[in-house]
């Protein structure tokens, strides 16, 4: 909090204001008057205050008794340091009402209800602190008693951790990094308080309260008109300690007036967290300048470990009518983004005029007369005119992320990137945005992304969450787009630099249920999550909120202001349960790593042609992804790009589903895979037969060395038929899992690998919202033991897992 002194109470506020006279005074002055005076002043400690540090008495007497026998309490540790903090947290939640009151009308989804919530929230941190002190007593004391056994935290090494090919390594085991984006602004990197084992340790460069659009240290304003930089301003960048392995950003979002001075076009082109157009020259000069002098400046350093996050959050939707409109992007181009797409067309056409004209249904002279509305109208999808400009579009990303990339390897050739790539820019429909996925993910040298997922019901008004029919929350969102990521560079370490499984703008859940934090965490890292930064911590140590958001609060960025109500600073379960399910999956990181290195048989086909020129794409391919989801081996996709670099011995079989717009290099590419004696499955002969402006391919596939099969049906259950008979026995799991949920359909996903010793890894995740009753069998029929790794016990073959269940097992045969 900013320097101000708060009255903790109205007693307090009395005598420090009337009837003190000065033989008053010096009575007070005694030891006797000065415990008299606190007595008086202080707050009444509440009923549930008064349970929960009792039943944290009884924890740290059996965290003594635990030490005493060697058994490791680092868990409870935890628990009592957040139950602390967050009785902390309640108080002064309590003695700040109008604050907390202002907190929850910022989101417009509690604004209504602000008064009543902010009265509760100090009961309801208290409760929640109670449970997870509760659950702690009762995990410790089954410890105690010999009823459990539990492997001992793998704790990260924060000033140690490296990054290796494809894991970060502590200890000279894999490790998986986890702290918060954003965390307590306005508070030092040193702060103890901030930067520990439980909210995670990762140093930055936004600790400091920041002007309008310098929020990270490294930003638009380092650079001066005479071409010198602020040494000033530097010193953010310059000042991080160089004891802690951290991550940087480059925060592109503002421009100095003096580029605006010299080019009125800079802002022409914009986007929301992009602030300038990415094409124009002396934004380019300005920015090479800072890339190349701050990659001198943390050359080496640990706080680089991590590595460069190119941009937050990038897009550049230039579409007619989409919400970003409303923030000034992509509301108009510039004549050099406009000339630079001219050379794009004449690329494209091979300086053939005439056949753009075809196309667009124009009248151009020549390419430098071509002429483009912006943004584009989107009833223009299908058309020639769409699919050249949302191409070039994503291209004109990639480029700029390129250019940025080059600028940093010039000086430190070893130097990591990553993007925060947002999953909607895969997941959605919507092809607009000028976001290559794939493209981006094999430019930088590592994977990036801010994976998002809902623990219950969207929480804007006409948003749908069709999901909830079957599960008990959005794994879809998690799993389809990890699984893409990982098939485009399944050998580079994969950072989520902002995590939004906690809350984001479209959901939030004061009362989120700690099985689906655990769970959805541990569903990530498994999909490929080597590194997670959440959204967001933002306490400070008095409990108080950030400095950023005291005050009246007025953010461009339309989620900032709102995004504290309900958010894990007001959840102490929530926000332990992070840190018990890290702890877990650090402990068991080894077996975590060999579950998800593993061959991914069957592939699904995907394009960017098809996506651009229709509009329920990813929502169709979606359902055919869920239906083979939950087989106990991981999916994968293939592009043009991955059948041509990768190993085409990594899968059994090709799926094409809905994929009847292809480019004719696509087409080729999948021709040679069948000359090669690759298998593809077509869903019917309507696919693959239009180029990418819709006109139609005399060529069919043949099968050559390979099998084609054509099914001539779009039927989902049908097509994952087909895909299974095609999986090699070798790809198909030794362990077998029949699952008995009470529904027609299937929740429970389950990978497992064979262990030197002839065991077993098995991991069990129940994402559906009834128990499920689970038979799990070799497929040889061999009897097994299994032990729960988590817990050291045996189990039997037929078990139960209650919703949002997870298991690590390891499964002997006898």
């Amino acid at each position: 909090m900013k320097r101000c002194l708060i009255a903790t109470s109205l007693a307090s506020a009395i005598l420090l204001t009337f009837g003190c006279d000065n033989q008053d005074k010096e009575a007070l002055n005694t030891p006797t008057g000065q415990q008299q005076l606190s007595e008086q002043s202080a707050p009444a400690v509440s009923s549930l205050e008064q349970q929960a540090r009792s039943k944290m008495n009884t924890l740290k007497e059996m965290m003594a008794q635990a030490r005493e026998k060697d058994v490791d309490v680092a868990r409870e540790e935890t628990i009592m340091w957040f139950s602390e903090q967050f009785l902390k947290f309640a108080n002064w939640d309590e003695a700040n009402p109008d604050t907390i009151e202002a907190a929850f009308g910022y989101e417009r989804y509690y604004a209504n209800d602000k008064k009543k919530l902010a009265a509760e929230l100090p009961d309801f941190e208290r409760r929640k602190v109670i449970e997870i002190l509760e659950r702690g007593i009762d995990e410790l004391g089954q410890e105690l008693r010999g009823e459990i056994k539990r492997r001992p935290v793998n704790k990260v090494d924060w000033q140690g951790t490296k990054a290796a090919d494809n894991m970060f390594i502590s200890n000279g085991k894999p490790i998986f990094p986890y702290d918060y984006f954003s965390k307590t602004v306005g508070q030092p990197l040193t702060n103890t308080d901030i930067y520990n084992d439980h909210l995670g340790a990762l140093y930055h460069g936004g600790e400091n309260l920041y002007p309008v659009d310098h929020d990270r240290a490294i930003n638009s304003f380092l650079l001066k008109e005479d071409g010198t930089f602020d040494e000033e301003l530097m010193k953010e960048l310059t000042d991080i300690p160089d004891t802690n392995i951290g991550f940087l950003v480059y925060w592109i979002m503002g421009i100095p007036e003096w580029v605006e001075e010299r080019e009125p076009e800079v802002r022409k082109g914009r986007s929301l967290f992009t602030g300038f157009d990415v094409d124009n020259p002396l934004a380019r000069e300005l920015w090479g300048k800072i890339i190349r002098r701050t990659a001198e400046l943390t050359k080496d350093k640990k706080v680089t470990e991590l590595g460069f996050v190119l941009a937050n959050e990038p897009h550049w939707f230039a579409e007619k009518g989409h919400w970003t409109q409303n923030f000034k992007e992509m509301n108009s181009i510039s004549s050099y983004t406009l000339n630079k797409f001219r050379t794009w067309l004449d690329n494209k056409y091979d300086g053939d005029i005439e056949q753009l004209n075809s196309n667009w249904k124009s009248q151009f002279a020549n390419f430098d007369s071509v002429a483009i509305e912006i943004p584009i109208d989107p009833a223009l999808q299908g058309e020639p005119i769409w699919y050249d400009w949302s191409r070039y579009n994503m291209d004109r990303g990639t480029d700029w992320f390129t250019f940025m990339q080059n600028e940093l390897h010039a000086v430190n050739p070893d130097a990591d990137t990553h993007i925060k790539i947002m999953p909607r820019m895969f997941m959605d429909n919507a092809r607009s945005g000028g976001i290559d996925t794939e493209a981006l993910s094999e430019l930088t040298t590592m994977v990036g992304h801010d994976a998002k997922s809902f623990g219950s019901r969207n929480i804007r008004p006409g948003k749908s969450s069709e999901w909830i029919e079957k599960y008990a929350y959005h794994w879809g969102v998690v799993a389809m787009f990890h699984d893409f990521l990982e098939s485009v560079a399944p050998d580079k370490i994969n950072v989520n630099s902002e995590s939004h499984f906690l809350s984001s703008g479209q959901w939030r859940d004061l009362d989120t249920r700690t099985s689906y934090v655990r769970s959805v965490y541990w569903l990530a890292t498994l999909l490929g999550m080597d590194a997670n930064m959440g959204w967001f911590w933002a306490r400070d140590p008095d409990g108080s909120p950030e400095d950023r958001l005291e005050g009246e609060l007025d953010f461009f960025d339309p989620g900032l202001g709102g995004a504290y109500a309900g958010s894990n600073n007001m959840q102490p379960h929530v926000t332990n349960e992070v840190t018990q399910v890290m702890y877990d999956l650090n402990s068991f990181s080894e077996e975590i790593v060999a579950l998800r290195e593993q061959r991914r048989p069957i592939r699904l086909f995907y394009t960017e042609t098809t996506a651009i020129n229709i509009d329920d794409y990813m929502s169709q391919g979606y359902k055919l992804y869920e239906s083979m989801f939950f087989e106990g081996f991981p999916l994968g996709f293939v592009t043009k790009n991955i059948i041509e670099k990768q190993d085409n011995d990594l899968w059994d079989v090709v799926v094409v589903y809905r994929n009847q717009f292809v480019t004719d290099e696509e087409f080729s590419t999948l021709q040679t895979y069948l000359n090669n004696g690759g298998t593809i499955i077509l869903d019917t002969d309507k696919a693959l037969t239009l180029n990418e402006y819709g006109q139609p391919r005399q060529q069919k596939l043949t099968a050559g060395k390979g099998e084609l099969i054509v099914l001539q049906s779009e039927d989902i259950a049908a097509i994952k038929q087909a895909a299974l008979a095609q999986v090699s026995d070798s790809s198909r799991p030794d362990v077998m899992i029949s699952e008995d949920n009470g529904l027609p359909h299937k929740a429970t996903m389950w990978r497992t690998i064979a262990q030197d010793d002839g065991s077993y890894l098995v991991n069990i995740l129940n994402v559906g919202h009834n128990t499920a009753k689970l038979k799990l069998s070799l497929k040889d029929s061999r009897p097994v033991s299994i032990t729960n790794l988590m817990t050291s016990n045996e189990m039997n073959g037929s078990f139960e897992l209650e919703s949002e269940g997870v298991l690590l097992l390891q499964v002997t045969p006898k």
